[in-house]
Order: C-alpha cells, then sequence, then structure tokens
C-alpha cells in the first residue's frame, strides 16, 4: 500500500503562544509524523458574540467565557502563520491548517498551501465550500456530524467548482469519542459510495483507533495531539501527549509493512523454515530391500526435504529398492 500521510493535529493547543506552537512543531516532527496542522481564523468572522460553547468545552475550559471569548485567544494572525511555515520548513514537517472562515481560506491560500483541511463544521457551508473548491488544491474533507448525502453535496460542490484530488475523512465530532460511536466502517461506505480516497480523524482516547482504520484502508490520519493533557484549553484532554504520537506513528508504519501487497506466497524470510517446519515420507520401521511400501511400513515426519505427503498415494506399492533403517527419508 502507499505511505499512510499522518497529520498531527495541534489546533488550538497552542494556547495563542507562538512558542507552545513551535514545540508542538518540534514533537510532531520527532515523532514523524507527515504534517502538523493548526486552525485558522478571526473570532469575529467564525461565531456570534454570545454561541455558546460545546459541552466538552464547558468541561474543560469552565463557563465563565462563552465560545468567542474562548476561541478569541487563540487566533494567529498573518505574521504568526509565516512564521510557523518557516519554522516547519526548517522541520522538515508540512505545515496544515483548516481555515474557518472565508478570510482564513484567502490568507492560507497567500501562504502557499498546497493541501485544504476542511473541518466537519463546513462541510455543509455552500459559499465556503465553493471558494476551496475553485482554488483546484488538494482537499481533505472531514465528515464529523454527516450523513452520506451531507458528503455527497459537498463533493458535488467542490468538484463542479474543479476540484478533484479530495480525500475524505470519516469523523466522530465529540471529544472524546465513545468507542460505541466510532463506527468506523463507515470509512469504508464512503470509499464504496463515492470511489474515493478515505481516511480517519480521531477524536477517541488513545491510539487503538487511527491504527485499526489503517488497517481497514485509511490512507490519511488526523490525531490531535498536545504537550501536557493537563494544559488548560479546549482540546488538550482529549489529544496524545508526545510519546504517546510517536508510538502511535510508529504502529502505523509498521500496519503499512504488514500489509504487503495482499498476494499469498512464500516471502524471503520463511523460506528457511520449509524443511523444518514440513514433512516428507520416511521409514516407519526398518525396511528389507524387495518389500512393497504400505502405509504399515510408511511413516510422515519431519523434516521436509524428502518426499513431500502429497506424493502418498504414488509411493504406495512402490517396491523398495534398498533397505531403509527407521525414519530414513524414503527414495524412490
Amino acid at each position: 500500500m502507499s505511505r499512510v500521510f499522518i497529520i498531527a493535529e495541534a489546533g488550538v493547543n497552542h494556547n495563542g503562544s507562538i512558542e507552545l506552537a513551535k514545540k508542538l512543531i518540534d514533537k510532531a516532527s520527532e515523532a514523524g509524523a507527515d504534517a502538523v496542522k493548526f486552525q485558522s481564523f478571526k473570532a469575529e468572522k467564525l461565531v456570534t458574540k454570545n454561541a455558546r460553547k460545546a459541552e466538552y468545552q464547558e468541561v474543560t475550559t469552565g463557563k465563565q467565557e462563552n465560545q468567542f471569548e474562548m476561541i478569541k485567544k487563540l487566533e494567529l494572525d498573518y505574521e504568526k502563520h509565516e512564521e510557523l511555515i518557516n519554522y516547519c520548513k526548517h522541520k522538515n514537517i508540512m505545515f496544515l491548517s483548516s481555515p474557518f472562515d472565508l478570510q482564513s481560506i484567502d490568507l492560507l491560500n497567500r501562504l502557499g498551501l498546497e493541501i485544504f483541511k476542511i473541518p466537519s463544521g463546513e462541510i455543509t457551508n455552500l459559499p465556503y465550500l465553493r471558494k476551496i473548491g475553485s482554488l483546484k488544491k488538494k482537499v481533505i474533507l472531514s465528515t464529523g456530524m454527516s450523513t452520506l448525502g451531507d458528503i455527497e453535496k459537498a463533493l458535488k460542490i467542490l468538484k463542479d467548482c474543479g476540484t478533484t484530488d479530495i480525500t475524505v475523512l470519516h469523523c466522530n465530532t465529540e471529544y472524546p469519542t465513545p468507542m460505541n460511536d466510532v463506527n468506523l466502517l463507515a470509512m469504508n461506505i464512503i470509499k464504496d459510495a463515492f470511489k474515493i480516497e478515505i481516511g480517519y480523524s480521531d477524536h477517541t482516547l488513545g491510539i487503538e483507533i487511527p491504527i485499526a482504520a489503517v488497517a481497514l484502508g485509511a490512507t490519511v490520519i488526523e490525531k490531535h495531539f498536545t504537550l501536557d493533557k493537563t494544559m488548560e484549553g479546549p482540546d488538550h484532554r482529549a489529544s496524545l501527549e508526545p510519546e504517546e504520537l510517536k508510538k502511535m506513528v510508529r504502529c502505523i508504519r509498521n500496519i503499512e509493512l504488514a500489509l504487503g501487497d495482499g498476494i499469498k506466497k512464500l516471502t524471503e524470510s520463511e523460506k528457511k523454515n520449509i524443511n523444518i517446519a514440513r514433512k516428507s515420507i520416511v521409514a516407519g520401521r526398518d525396511i528389507k530391500k524387495g518389500e512393497v511400501f504400505t502405509e504399515t511400513n510408511l511413516a510422515i515426519k519431519r523434516p521436509g526435504d524428502g518426499i513431500s505427503p502429497m506424493r502418498w498415494d504414488e509411493v504406495m506399492g512402490k517396491i523398495a529398492n534398498r533397505d531403509f533403517r527407521e525414519d530414513e527419508l524414503i527414495h524412490i
């Protein structure tokens, strides 16, 4: 299979600090991720002044402030974007960011991003989809809270605007996602329905679900990570810490190797075991020259460097052309 594209989702786990953002880039690069992704937005363009938080955000950041107040502190301006892009180049990892408004799409386009990641919340945003579709860049589309009908409509909009290189990520937007709501098999339903590349954006605790997604055929994996789960902020608790991220990447790379090409064949590593593990036709007792080979004087035992037991019927009834001692390989 082709190499899985692993996105380490920093999101807003930088807490508005360029220094923390750079540390997140460091850890994503060290873990071996292909890209580190942030979020681009202007609070005034994203939410109303009195929009309430999601339930999980109230749990992680309290109820004292509303959603606007919470995310306003997490904005990254043009200069910070540029600084982080340059830092990613220095660390040899791709910079990505999800735009959450039309102005942020323009910002990321001016900065030269070649891949646009559409977050789940924008899948029903017609002007947004048209704007990204018109850029004709590679698109990764998350589908949390969506039906197949929602996905179909979004894909049609993107394609009608000229975008053809699209990967769809199965996703659940609850933080953290309960295991019984993951519905991982839906990923391949999406693939079959739209004949499209698929992947998985994960919000479960731990690393086993994205690893399972790769085994099921995901070509892109996105996973939130943080420097410390105990930090203040909306997404830290449902994120991986650096060592967990590193382990997830390592496991995914192992799964890539283990999946192979699907052709059942003898591998180089196991060739040396054929004669040890397989069996041959041997003398079940001492046999004199001229005796007839029968089921009573022959046996099947290891090693496998003699006549294969698959030729048992061929050997039955043949005449011994010499004496054979018990356990000696039979020759005809």
